[in-house]
């Protein structure tokens, strides 16, 4: 039974280390399309899309690392995890543009490293 519930864990991780890269693609397209193109605007920058972003970011990551943490018991994966999601939350308390952008970026890159170190723990 626990080696169903580290498989169900680990596909949590590598699901939140996709869903940080896409997150990461969906910055830098929303900086390349409205800066060479100026569309797409109101989809891209929608806030709808960044406050599902986080909370779907936040449940991936509560269940992946916090279970991560209560297996290995090792903090670092939790700390990371963490300090990224705070980046990404401080993110949405500013307006749109490179300094929002800029604390997304950092707070994914956290999060996706939280995940893969959670991963590499758990081995």
């Amino acid at each position: 039974m626990t080696k169903a519930y580290n498989s169900i864990r680990q596909r949590f991780d590598r699901v939140g280390v996709v869903l940080s890269g896409l997150c990461a693609a969906h910055c830098l397209a929303s900086i390349v399309v409205l800066s060479a193109f100026g569309i797409g605007g109101e989809f891209l920058l929608a806030p709808a899309i960044h406050k599902w972003g986080l909370a779907i970011a936040l449940v991936v990551a509560a269940v992946a690392i916090g279970w991560g943490a209560l297996q290995h018991r090792k903090a670092g994966p939790f700390v990371i995890a963490m300090t990224g999601l705070t980046f990404m939350g401080g993110a949405l308390a500013l307006p749109h543009g490179i300094h929002e952008s800029v604390l997304t970026m950092i707070g994914v890159g956290l999060v996706s490293l939280g995940h893969v170190l959670n991963l590499r723990c758990s081995h």
